[in-house]
């Protein structure tokens, strides 16, 4: 099955419902159906090998997506955010490419004597031409279907290969077939070059339901758009739920949300104290926590509406502290977690995190990651409580080895985050003669008298172990994160290396 099969099915069976909102015009499936296939004869046409978006969210996304499958060409979505640099070295390794931009970008790349490259708004003018049937669609499940570039924080970004079966599995595995009533829309705000915002392109088209596009989130944007569109559905990263969760306690009209009946989040470590504000504010709204990588086709764990409403009631730290995890495996994804020698560890002991399953690919163009019958060593680091519910606790690499001791990271933000004075904290290694790494706490406060270094190192000290007292605490006024809600430790690493 190729995944434009998804478009095909919304196309036949809800022709007329609205499949996309941008800027207030609204696109229905049929015309997306009959874009995409437009988008497929002049991808064919071209004869190039990649089809790029380099453009924030549209209606070219979805249109590029289904119109590269159906032509059977790998997608390939740039970051905009890069150097100049930086893209340069991405487009270079996806020549010859059939490439749309944004009107900043065209005059960089329309000249490439390999590309063709077209505008957002005139891709968008010649698939509302153009008339055309595609009769014979890539069908090989094998083939590539998306090709995404890892965000590259060290050394070259590496190609991750995701083929339809993968990405086919994770959405029937996942999402009922026109599930979704008419009225259902999701506010889609993610960027469109990661796993999350194809993954919920994919899964709103194969539900029917309505994708409300936000090109650049803003908090004060998102509530406006998902009062106006009346959004019942949305998906945000952590760092975006608590800047609309602290700009509604900035305004006085709170605006009418009362259709928002479920938000998803993920792409990073979500505070505890971000999610019960969440739950307390949204008390009708349901939440589910999505954790998932780009080599796993997205979702891999989900927590519940129910976890969250029963870790929220329960008195039992044990089932209270579920709040922090990503929930259970998907019912077609395996789990285990193992140590440095590669042995499979028991409950509540922390290692690396694997995983193993139909939609799991694992392939980079460079190389197959997958070991062991079918494996993928996610280097992300946690544990699994005894109720199978899994908890991150950084990148396997971000543990602090300080004389011989692991120590994880998120054991002492979790402390340090819970502190009705913090608003955010990271904590890092750095080198030590003594110990060979120490702890270094980067601190963001609501107030700069708010706390100080040596009531933070009490802190962490009256609920951990002394080895896990930071020996240097740095205050900032904010973190640096990525779009997509993931910490930048290198960054932290470099500032205190300065």
């Amino acid at each position: 099955m190729n995944i434009s099969m998804f478009l095909q099915m919304a196309a036949e069976a809800c022709p007329d419902r609205a499949g996309v909102t941008f800027h207030h015009e609204h696109y229905t499936y049929a015309d997306l159906y009959k874009r995409a296939q437009a988008a497929a004869s002049l991808i064919r046409a071209s004869g190039k090998h990649y089809v790029s978006v380099l453009d924030t969210s549209s209606p070219a996304v979805p249109v590029a997506l289904m119109g590269a499958a159906l032509a059977g060409v790998p997608y390939v979505p740039l970051n905009y955010r890069l150097s100049r640099e930086q893209l340069d070295a991405l487009v270079a390794r996806i020549q010859p490419a059939y490439l749309i931009t944004d009107d900043a970008n065209y005059e960089a790349y329309a000249q490439l004597p390999e590309s063709v490259a077209q505008t957002r708004d005139d891709f968008l003018s010649a698939t509302a031409e153009i008339d055309v049937t595609i009769d014979d669609p890539a069908s090989d499940p094998n083939n590539v279907a998306v090709q995404l570039f890892t965000s590259g924080t060290t050394g070259t970004p590496k190609a991750a290969i995701l083929r339809h079966e993968h990405l086919v599995s994770y959405i029937l595995g996942t999402v009922e077939f026109m599930g979704a009533p008419e009225e259902e829309a999701t506010l889609v705000s993610v960027p469109p070059y990661h796993i999350a915002g194809i993954s919920a392109v994919m899964s709103s088209i194969y539900a029917c339901r309505r994708i409300v596009q936000l090109a650049d989130f803003g908090a004060a944007a998102w509530l406006e758009l998902a009062e106006h569109e009346k959004v019942t559905n949305a998906f945000v990263v952590p760092t975006m739920l608590s800047r609309i969760i602290d700009h509604l306690d900035t305004i006085e009209r709170t605006p009418h949300l009362n259709q928002l009946q479920a938000i998803a989040y993920g792409g990073g470590k979500m505070p505890v104290p971000v999610i019960e504000r969440a739950l307390t504010l949204f008390p009708d709204t349901s939440f589910t926590n999505a954790y998932g990588l780009t080599e796993t086709s997205s979702t891999i764990t989900l927590l519940g509406p129910d976890d969250h409403r029963a870790a929220m009631a329960s008195e039992d730290p044990a089932v209270r502290a579920r709040l922090g995890s990503v929930g259970q495996a998907l019912p077609s994804v395996e789990i285990e977690i193992r140590d440095e020698d590669g042995a499979v560890l028991g409950p509540n002991q922390a290692g690396e995190i694997y995983v193993r399953g139909p939609q799991v690919s694992g392939e980079y163009l460079e190389r197959n990651a997958l070991i062991d019958d079918g494996w993928f060593p996610t280097r992300d680091a946690g544990y699994l409580d005894d109720g199978g519910y899994l908890f991150l606790s950084g990148r396997a690499d971000d543990v602090i080895v300080r004389g011989g001791e692991n120590i994880s990271p998120a054991e002492i933000e979790d402390v340090l985050v819970a502190h009705p004075a913090i608003i955010d904290a990271a904590a890092i290694g750095v080198p030590s003669e003594e110990w060979g790494e120490t702890v270094a706490a980067f601190v963001v406060r609501k107030s700069e008298d708010a706390i100080n270094t040596h009531e933070i190192q009490h802190l962490v000290k009256s609920n951990l172990r002394s080895s896990r007292v930071p020996e240097y605490v740095i205050f900032e006024e904010e973190l640096p994160y990525n779009e997509t809600g993931k910490l930048l430790r290198r960054v932290l690493r470099e500032q205190f290396s300065a």
